[in-house]
């Protein structure tokens, strides 16, 4: 038999790290998955704006739209190192209403904050810097409970849910 078999087939984060360190990376991940949808958001959202493509209250929908699938499936993967199917329902559906709520704050804030800096005569990139901004800000607002309940609730690994291979 190979030395490995016994070995579970889940590549899980602290299966035999102290619960703090292991929080603390998966956080660290988090961040930079976050990092890399908000850049994909923000350059969507930067460009829709910028060229006056559509209104930033719709830019921001699509852009939103667009980099919860890559925070999906990194935040899925690599930070909770889930594996396998995805569940529609137990996960798919709870994560993009999440974004969506944050789709639904950022979205007033980014037509209120555009609209209010064209009124005032804001040149374009300005307008676009502000849109982008009020963006970061209302979905920052949220980032820490999305962690919480993503870790807590969505993600949440339990002994019962790790696979295992192999026949002890």
């Amino acid at each position: 038999r190979h030395r490995w078999s016994a070995r579970p087939r889940h590549r899980g984060i602290g299966r035999d790290e102290p619960p703090l360190k292991t929080t603390v990376r998966k956080f660290v991940r988090y961040a930079a998955v976050s990092v890399i949808a908000t850049s994909v958001s923000l350059s969507i959202l930067g460009f829709l704006v910028a060229t006056r493509a559509m209104s930033a209250g719709w830019a921001n929908i699509v852009a939103t739209s667009a980099a919860t699938v890559p925070s999906f499936e990194l935040n899925r993967r690599w930070v909770w190192k889930k594996v396998g199917q995805r569940s529609l329902l137990a996960e798919v559906g709870p994560f993009c209403f999440l974004s969506f709520a944050g789709l639904a704050l950022s979205t007033l804030a980014v037509s209120e904050v555009a609209r209010w800096a064209a009124s005032e005569g804001w040149t374009n990139t300005s307008r676009t810097l502000a849109a982008e901004g009020a963006n970061i800000a209302a979905f920052g607002s949220l980032w820490i409970l999305q962690f919480a309940i993503l870790d807590r609730v969505l993600f949440k690994t339990t002994p019962s849910s790790i696979p295992i291979t192999g026949q002890l």
